[in-house]
């Protein structure tokens, strides 16, 4: 079945399911009851479509404006270290696991064995999937396995049980998944490869979360990661999507209108003809939408083709966009404007417009077509899993394990190198002369393995960026004075005419004082102090008046409860820095 009619038929699951957000004592499906459901296929089928709800809507590749890798007008509470204990909502709600359990509870009275399988493990699935999202942002939570009556206050008031015990409890989820559900390359519906992809990304997580907050068994963890993604690597229809064209792969991947089912195993469909969009377009275009852009750290990041490093030469920081920008790894020219990028479908070329980006460099991962500029136009499908994560936790699990090959490596990382036409990331040329300007950023990083590690990290940012894993590698890494560092954007010497497309024409003046009188049509005009501002190294500062910033690390990894809940449950404990 097509995803874009699970759309609709969310809709309609609305009807039968209870879509309010109140706590664990909500009535579940006052329409639906054992009696007369849960008897064909079609009635598994209906009632599991409702959980697609849970997934990520139009907001998919903002959750990286939580972080410095997508920089805004105005920072992120995460960022601004301004986040405050809420009232209530906050994230803390439990509708989408009663209606998860009551089908649990149910399903079984059909009599279709294979859809018992399938969508029973479509259940697990997104109850794994439901309590990974709520351990990222709380950390200990109560396990509930079965839904709770509404005078059970014994179950209503239970205590956060461990994060070991959480997490063994997804991965037991996902591994009934794994062994029942069907083994169908669908990218709009969960498969036995979605439940695999989400172990690998569950496994990943909470193995690095502990490892670098030196918690015993962390092992375990990693080597889950490690098991699931070989089962994809060897055993799935999916690879790294590629057809020779390593100036175009990687852009072609996300803007187009179909997602491509060679590499991505589960997405959101948009459609037109449905008017069914989302705004990438208008948020990555406009001057009056948060203005995003990348940050000059992540642009440094980027290799050259050849695979040497930008930033080992003394200027790089003082290098005009032009000369920047030449002969770096091909995805940062398919992700932001650089000389000749055009529209898709358009044959003219475009130079980053710094009215819609505070950094200069301005994001085109997503972007389609001028015609869905209008903001909630855009249709390109949005990626939630795909192969490409895989094979990236494969190699980070394996290194943070201290038994990652050279094999390993070729198995994984330089496939999507391949992808580019980059040069090869070998194991020993990385772990022989770890990248210092990667030390800066990731300073927890210890010796076994410390180059290839690093080296891994800096190609998860740039392979999927924008795809709202920053804040959760961030975490898991322990790495939260890398969100503090300074955020800087495109350098200019200082005022005067400049060309950012490399044709001979200026398209950028930036002045001081009294704007120029004679304005040419096509050209921007920005005054320094004013639109622009430059720091003392000639550098665009997006934030002037906010660029000393602070990690607390001993509450910000974690959200705050909400007020409300530990006042109804007063076996709830506020996490620590919170109180």
């Amino acid at each position: 079945m097509n995803y874009k009619n699970i759309l609709f038929l969310a809709v309609l699951c609305c009807t039968l399911f209870s879509c309010s957000e109140e706590f664990l004592d909500k009535e579940p499906l006052s329409e639906v009851t054992p009696e007369n459901f849960f008897v064909t296929a079609s009635d598994l089928e209906l009632y599991t479509n409702g959980f697609y709800r849970m997934l990520p809507h139009t907001s998919i590749y903002n959750g990286d404006s939580r972080t410095d890798n997508i920089i805004q007008n105005e920072l992120s509470d995460e960022m601004r270290g301004t986040r405050l204990v809420p009232t209530s909502g906050g994230g803390w709600d439990w509708a989408y696991l009663r209606d998860i359990n009551f089908f649990l509870e149910n399903y079984t009275r059909s009599d279709d064995e294979a859809a018992k399988n399938h969508y029973g493990g479509v259940a697990r699935f997104f109850r794994a999937y439901f309590y990974f999202q709520k351990l990222q942002r709380f950390g200990e939570v109560p396990w509930y396995d079965s839904t709770i009556d509404p005078s059970d206050k014994e179950a209503l008031t239970k205590p956060r049980d461990s994060r070991q015990f959480v997490v063994d409890k997804i991965l037991e989820d996902l591994d009934w998944a794994i062994a029942n559900m069907e083994a169908a390359q669908n990218m709009f519906e969960v498969s036995k490869y979605t439940a695999l992809a989400l172990k690998s990304r569950v496994g990943l997580y909470e193995g690095t979360y502990e490892k670098y907050r030196s918690i015993d068994g962390y092992e375990k963890y990693l080597e889950a990661s490690v098991a699931a993604s070989e089962e994809l690597i060897n055993s799935s229809p999916y690879r790294i999507y590629s057809t020779g064209k390593p100036e175009e792969d990687y852009a072609n991947l996300f803007n187009s209108h179909e997602a491509i089912g060679t590499e991505i195993i589960l997405a959101r469909a948009y459609s037109e003809a449905l008017n069914i969009g989302h705004n990438v377009n208008y948020y990555t275009t406009t001057s009056s939408y948060g203005r995003p852009g990348m940050p000059k750290d992540l642009v440094n990041s980027y290799l050259y083709r050849d695979g040497s490093r930008f930033t080992d030469q003394d200027n790089y920081n003082q290098l005009f966009f032009t000369e920047e920008v030449k002969d770096r790894d091909p995805r940062l020219s398919q992700t932001i404007r650089t000389p000749g990028y055009t529209r898709k479908g358009e044959s003219m070329e475009l130079a980053p417009n710094l009215g819609a980006t505070v950094t200069g460099y301005q994001i085109t991962k997503y972007v389609t077509e001028p015609v869905y500029d209008t903001n909630g136009q855009s249709i390109t499908d949005l990626t939630l899993f795909r192969f490409a994560e895989v094979v990236l936790n494969y190699a980070e699990a394996k290194a943070e394990l201290g038994t990652l090959t050279q094999e390993d490596l070729d198995n994984s990382i330089n496939l999507l190198r391949d992808r580019v036409g980059m040069a090869h990331l070998s194991l020993e040329t990385a772990n022989g002369n770890p990248d210092p300007f990667m030390a800066d950023q990731y300073p927890g990083v210890a010796e076994n393995n410390k180059g290839v590690i690093l080296e891994i990290r800096r190609e998860r940012r740039i392979e999927l960026y924008m795809e709202n894993f920053r804040w959760d590698d961030v975490v898991r890494w322990k790495a939260g004075e890398t969100l503090t560092q300074p955020i800087r954007g495109m350098y200019f010497p200082g005022p005067g005419e400049y060309d950012l497309t490399g044709d001979g024409e200026t398209n950028v003046v930036l002045y001081q004082g009294e704007r120029p009188d004679k304005l040419v049509p096509g050209v921007q005009y920005y005054e320094i102090g004013s639109d622009v501002f430059l720091d003392e190294n000639n550098l665009i500062e997006p934030h002037p008046d906010f660029d000393n910033r602070t990690f607390n690390e001993n509450k910000d990894y974690l959200y705050p409860l909400p007020r409300i809940e530990l006042q109804l449950n007063p076996n709830l404990e506020q996490n620590p820095g919170w109180e």
